[in-house]
Parts: C-alpha cells; sequence; structure tokens
C-alpha cells in the first residue's frame, strides 16, 4: 500500500542533519548541564549555544529565550503567568485559537476571576480588528491579548504588527501563539510589538517534547516550575539537551532554506488546489483558504462535498489508502467533537459535509497529491 503523509500541520518528518546532531549528544555529550565539570560544561554551552543562535534568527536577547516541552508549555507560561504576576485581570482572545489558549484561558476565569472578551472572527477566519480596538478602549483593567499568528486548522495569518501596534496603543500585554509561524515564516521579535511568544520544535521538521517561549526582557514573570534555576530561574529540572540541539539545528537548516523549501511547498498546495478543482466537482476551501494572501501556505482545509452515510467513515477510507490528514486539527482528532475552528467559520450546510485538513513540506511530491485527489475521487464515487 502506498503511504502519504500530509499531516504536517500536526507533526513534521525529522531531517537527517537533526536526527545525527541528536545522536551524536546523546553518545558523546550526556552530562547534567547543572553539573560544574566538563560532561556538564559541555553539555551546558551546547543549551547556551543552541538559545543564542534562535535569539538571533529572531532579533531578541538570549536571555529572552526560555527553553520548555513545546507550544502547550510555552503557551501556558505566559498566561498563567500574566496572571500571576504581572495584575493581568482582563484576557482578549478569539474562539478560534488552539486549545492550549483556550483551556487555559476557561481555568483562569474560573478559578482566578480573570474576565475574557472573545473577538469577533470573520467568515474567512480573520480577526474583526475595529472590534479589538473596541475592546481595548472599554477595558478598564490591566489586559493581555492572545491571538496565534497563523492558525492551525484554517492556516489563516494574523496581522501581527496591528495587534502589537494596538496593544501598545492602548497599554495592554500581547501573547502571540507562534507554533505554526516560527522555522515558516521570517520573523523578526525586535520589530514587533510582542511581549510573549510561543513556539514548538516538532513544527519545522525538528524533535517533539521541545519548544521555546520568548519572554520579554524585564517581563517580570517569576517561575512556573520550581525545583532548579535552569531557564534563568522561570523553568526549573534538568534540559533535554540533544532535544534542544535538535530543535536548534532544525531551525538553522529551515532558516537557510526557507525561501526555497516554501515556494516549492507552495507549489504543491497550488497543485493540489487545481487538481481538486479539476477532479471533484462542489469541493470548496473553508476561509478562504486557497488564498496565498490570505492563508498559510503549508495548509488546506477541504470541505469534501460527500453523501451522508460517507461521511463519518471518510477519514478511515483515507487511512487504509495510506493517506494520512486530519479531521480538523490532531489534538482533537480522536474527539467526536466537531471543530471549534469551523464552527466560526462555516454556515450549517457546509458543516454538514466533512472538512479535512491536509498539511504539506519539502517531503512531500506532486505525485503524491495526484494519488491522494484519486483517492478521494473514489471514496466520494463508491467505485
Amino acid at each position: 500500500m502506498r503511504k502519504v503523509y500530509l499531516d504536517n500541520a500536526a507533526t513534521t518528518e525529522l531531517r537527517q542533519e537533526v536526527i545525527d546532531k541528536m545522536v551524536a549528544v546523546l553518545k558523546e555529550d550526556y552530562g547534567n548541564p547543572s553539573s560544574t565539570h566538563g560532561y556538564g560544561r559541555s553539555a551546558k554551552n551546547y543549551i547556551e549555544q543552541a538559545r543564542k543562535n534562535i535569539a538571533k534568527s529572531l532579533g531578541v536577547k538570549a536571555s529572552e529565550i526560555i527553553f520548555t516541552s513545546g507550544g502547550t508549555e510555552a503557551d501556558n507560561l505566559a498566561l498563567n503567568s500574566a496572571v500571576r504576576d504581572l495584575g493581568v485581570k482582563h484576557i482578549i482572545t478569539s474562539k478560534i485559537e488552539h486549545h492550549a489558549v483556550l483551556h487555559t484561558v476557561q481555568e483562569l476565569a474560573m478559578y482566578c476571576g480573570v474576565t475574557v472578551s472573545y473577538v469577533k472572527i470573520n467568515r474567512d477566519g480573520s480577526v474583526d480588528y475595529d472590534h479589538l480596538e473596541s475592546l481595548l478602549k472599554n477595558s478598564t483593567d490591566k489586559t493581555l491579548i492572545s491571538l496565534m499568528y497563523v492558525n492551525n486548522e484554517i492556516g489563516t495569518i494574523l496581522d501581527v504588527e496591528k495587534v502589537g501596534d494596538l496593544s501598545r496603543e492602548y497599554n495592554a500585554l500581547f501573547h502571540c501563539d507562534m507554533v505554526q509561524a516560527i522555522g515558516h515564516y521570517e520573523v523578526n521579535l525586535s520589530k514587533l510589538n510582542v511581549d510573549f511568544t510561543a513556539a514548538s520544535a516538532h513544527k519545522f521538521h525538528g524533535p517533539k517534547g521541545v519548544g521555546f517561549s520568548y519572554v520579554r526582557k524585564n517581563s517580570g514573570l517569576k517561575p512556573l516550575i520550581f525545583g532548579g534555576s535552569q531557564e534563568r530561574g522561570i523553568r526549573g529540572g534538568t534540559e533535554c539537551v540533544h532535544n534542544i540541539v535538535g530543535m536548534d539545528e532544525a531551525l538553522r537548516i529551515t532558516n537557510e532554506k526557507l525561501a526555497e523549501e516554501k515556494a516549492y511547498v507552495l507549489e504543491l498546495k497550488q497543485h493540489f488546489i487545481d487538481t481538486l478543482k479539476n477532479n471533484i466537482e462542489g469541493i470548496k476551501f473553508n476561509a478562504k483558504c486557497d488564498d496565498p494572501s490570505h492563508s498559510t501556505y503549508n495548509l488546506l482545509n477541504v470541505n469534501i462535498p460527500i453523501s451522508e452515510d460517507k461521511r463519518e467513515i471518510l477519514l478511515f477510507h483515507l487511512d487504509i489508502n495510506g493517506v494520512a490528514c486530519s479531521k480538523g486539527s490532531a489534538c482533537q482528532s480522536g474527539s467526536s467533537k466537531g471543530s471549534h475552528v469551523l464552527v466560526e467559520v462555516l454556515d450549517e450546510a457546509d458543516l454538514c459535509n466533512p472538512s479535512v485538513r491536509f498539511s504539506f513540506s519539502i517531503f512531500n511530491t506532486k505525485e503524491e497529491i495526484e494519488y491522494v485527489v484519486s483517492v478521494l475521487q473514489k471514496i466520494i464515487s463508491g467505485a
């Protein structure tokens, strides 16, 4: 059976160079980076060099990069600490954020008395910036905005510069989940009014279980995990050296090849769009995800016209034909609930049809795209 992996927004294949670098560190530099002997100093050097490299690529100081277990922890760090340490009483977010933000905000509202406002989302998945400004203008409490750069289900791109400017104008803090953006776009945080970000290595061909948070200098955040002085005292616990090294290597290679690889993946996406339009009648692309000026270059959320009796087993049939993709996001694919994102952007008629997220990487080919479309044709026709 042929296998085609089109679920790169969930996780990506590791580059061979990343694997090689991680294996070398696992074999040779296994010391505890908090130890003062040579083994420890060697491991510590890897961590601090990675921190410097990542900070330089984002245009910030090394002291502003905090290594975490991934994007979810980085989101939790920013949101929880802003409420606990910085006096935030009001959070403005949207109903199409990742659950790492939405669930955390709900907990903060329930147990910490935080007021939560949800900015309006347009049918194309974009933020209603006039409504956002209205929420900021009418806020009387210390406020934090939490909006993602690139939506993980429909690919909509936030105007980060505009939101950052609004946050400064109204003296609010700005947390931006950049898990689907860092490693896919050039990000210069020194030119953006962003206070906190989240990133995750496995979204750009690095290892799982490691990410980082950008925390603006002198933010006032206190430790989230107690137990040691690691990560500038904000996150106690022995660092996962080989994962940090792997993330650094993955981001280095990705940044070096960004223009070339982005063009290649965008061409794949456009080929998928054209092939779907030419072969499947009634196909729709949710939230203008087929518009490269509106949605990210490596993701497509497709509304599939299919008979009612085949809707529930569409992903199963794709899977048994070797096609890996997601219904909504990977974080929800094991749930019977529909996508909270699509509920906000689709009408009832389109919600009745299944929507599938296909996401691409440099390891995909046009031949794979054509195979996937042929599988979809067979499933829809019942052949």
